[in-house]
């Protein structure tokens, strides 16, 4: 299935690589003989959009999202992975207009932005056809996506939908660029599809539409002080009502390397593949050496990501089987053998002073949840083997067995919209003040939300829920989706201390415009605190 939808929607970024210089004029590219005029050239002609999106999503965009937050953490190992020490200022909320991967998501971002506008005036010159208006409301959504995520991110930022303009954007207010987003969702609602499935898995399709509008309204009160939860709730009744997706029995296979349009409850995914979609490297980043056989993996894993103790310890719920998404303790094979690691006593531990520090030996593989500093100004765990097991690893995106062998890009599709995250937004949003509703004949109440996920994770029930024990189980349920500073953020959390992490300024809940954005563009401010 994926692999059709990959040579239908979005190998548009192999067709139309020459599509991707963003200073193309649009007259060049088709003439009134090839315009698009059925879906599938559409589709075709629109798959830069796609492609940009892919590039920096699970890399980039979501290290600004959770290494940021206690879900993930990048520490130093004597020196290694520190890279300038932009992991470690993602964590300790020490970012600047200068990050690199600051600068980086808004290229990005913008990237994607500008690719929507060319497109959708390419296709306003297109003939008139029966698939003509559907296509410019697909953009609209996409441009729409675009800029929540930097809306998110940045809050005051340019606005553009004129891809010719020849003035530079002004910035907007936070609030006009989510009034902007409405505005765009809405007016393409009407004419996106209602289908599921293989050929919109990765297309804005109405239920896309209503899920972002319920993250839109959800996060109002942050965005631009108003509460909207009870429109939070209304747009997740209209997903619910259509009887479209469905929890994943497998909590699993939803992150799967093999997922896809089979899975019910994912909403809308950017799909990855390893040799034509590139961009997803979960195991790349976040696994040990020790672990290659295991899994089979056809390349040697860089040991740099995991998370760090307090939240690994948000997973003690009795046989929650999202517990299995967490590596931690000692390892062992599927047979059940331990996994060894052959060493000396000094490359097992640096400190080891006894009388025969070059005796060779071998340990078992042990992933420990605490992560003691040996240099903590720049957040270095050390590069000994205890080292190098410090924080327990994520297998949620599970290893990819047909990962790339030289590029290490693997083949697990990335949600963006669950329907997991419906019922929990839900949740929240009743919890928070609005009105509980009945959805066929069932009046949907925060516990029973929460409980039709706690069943699909074969765990214990909820009684009366609270917010923080939502937030809680948000945790568990979207870890390293690139929600958790989102969450934080609502939660008035943000701000708390964790890990190495003690800065309480809330000015950091956005993020600083690029330094070299500004110098560009005049008409751009720096965000406060920066």
């Amino acid at each position: 299935m994926k692999k059709f939808l990959i040579a239908g929607a979005l190998s548009a970024i192999i067709m139309c690589s020459a599509c991707t210089d963003l200073d193309v004029t649009v007259e060049s590219e088709y003439t009134n003989e090839n315009f698009p005029t059925t879906e599938e050239g559409f589709i075709a002609a629109s798959g830069p959009i796609y492609s940009q999106l892919a590039t920096k999503y699970a890399i980039d965009y979501w290290r600004l999202q959770e290494l940021s937050t206690d879900e993930a953490i990048i520490p130093a190992r004597d020196g290694n992975y520190d890279d300038g020490g932009q992991y470690r200022f993602l964590h300790l909320h020490t970012y600047t207009k200068d990050h690199p991967t600051v600068r980086s998501v808004w290229q990005w971002g913008f990237g994607g932005i500008n690719a929507c506008n060319r497109i959708y005036k390419l296709f306003e010159q297109a003939p008139e056809s029966e698939s003509k208006p559907k296509a410019l409301a697909e953009i609209r959504a996409m441009r729409a996506l675009y800029y929540f995520f930097m809306m998110d991110l940045f809050a005051n930022i340019p606005l553009m939908t004129d891809f010719n303009a020849t003035v530079l954007p002004e910035q907007k207010s936070r609030a006009e660029i989510f009034a902007f987003i409405e505005t765009e969702l809405k007016a393409a609602l009407p004419l996106l599809s209602t289908q599921t499935g293989q050929i919109t898995y990765s297309r804005p399709t109405k239920w896309f539409a209503f899920a972002l509008l319920q993250k839109l309204y959800l996060n109002a009160e942050v965005y631009i002080g108003q509460n909207r939860y009870q429109e939070s709730v209304a747009m997740a009744d209209s997903i619910l009502v259509g009887n479209r997706f469905s929890l994943s029995a497998d909590y699993v296979s939803i992150f799967a390397p093999d997922n896809g349009p089979q899975i019910l409850e994912t909403i809308f995914a950017i799909p990855y593949d390893a040799n034509v979609i590139q961009g997803c490297m979960f195991a790349r980043f976040g696994l040990h050496t020790g672990l290659q056989e295991k899994y089979s993996l056809p390349f040697r894993p860089s040991i740099a990501l995991s998370t760090i103790q307090l939240f690994y310890e948000k997973f003690n719920l009795p046989n929650d089987v999202r517990n299995s998404t967490w590596l931690a303790g000692k390892q062992y094979n599927f047979d059940g053998t331990p996994i060894m690691i052959k060493t000396t006593n000094k490359g097992l531990d640096d400190t080891y002073n006894g009388p025969d520090p070059s005796a060779e030996i071998e340990w078992q593989l042990e992933f420990t949840p605490a992560m003691p500093l040996k240099k903590v100004e720049t957040m270095d765990v050390g590069n000994d083997e205890l080292g190098k097991a410090r924080g327990v690893r994520s297998i949620k995106y599970y290893p990819d067995k047909n990962t790339h062998p030289t590029t290490r890009n693997s083949n697990n599709d990335v949600p963006v919209f669950r329907l997991a995250d419906v019922l929990l937004m839900k949740a929240e949003a009743i919890l928070r003040g609005a009105n509980a509703t009945s959805v066929n004949g069932e009046l949907q109440t925060a516990d029973v939300l929460v409980n039709k996920i706690r069943s699909r994770a074969k765990t214990d029930p909820v009684n009366n829920i609270g917010l923080n024990e939502l937030l809680e189980e948000r945790a568990r349920e979207m870890a390293w989706e690139a929600w958790r500073r989102n969450d934080l953020i609502r939660f008035g959390a943000y701000e708390a201390s964790w890990g190495f992490k003690t800065d309480a300024d809330p000015d950091k809940r956005i993020y600083p415009i690029p330094a070299t954005e500004i110098t560009l563009n005049g008409n751009l401010d720096q965000n406060d605190g920066y």
